[in-house]
């Protein structure tokens, strides 16, 4: 069986996927809030994505290298609660943002999943 080569680390390509995950995000905040009261989580979720994806890409923390990219992550992790724009429900949004920045510690860790730059995802 072959064995997995590592990925180089590749700041521009980080960059991009961050870029397109913002306006994914925006994008399905829109579908979200036409859906109602029903789809306020997803809006949520969607929020969360695209403030945690925001911040990376501002100032300093733009992620030239892994490790200043998991220290950024961490940090943001740390927060006792986070402020966002346009959320439902305060606790929910929290969550969110603390499961999808584990989401982005797991990959900057690994360097895997920034080369997909799909929609969906």
């Amino acid at each position: 069986m072959p064995e997995k080569t590592a990925k180089t680390w590749d700041p521009a390509v980080v960059r991009t996927w961050l870029e397109r995950r913002v306006v994914a995000a925006r994008a399905d905040q829109v579908v979200a809030e036409r859906g109602g009261y029903a789809l306020q989580d997803d809006c949520d979720k969607a929020t969360a994505e695209e403030m945690v994806c925001s911040l990376m890409l501002k100032g300093r923390t733009t992620p030239d290298t892994q490790e200043a990219l998991s220290t950024a992550l961490r940090a943001l992790l740390d927060r006792d609660e986070y402020l966002w724009r346009g959320v439902y429900n305060d606790t929910r949004f929290d969550r969110h943002v603390r499961s999808y920045v584990k989401r982005l510690i797991k990959m900057a860790k690994t360097n895997d999943g920034f080369d997909k730059v799909a929609h969906y995802q």
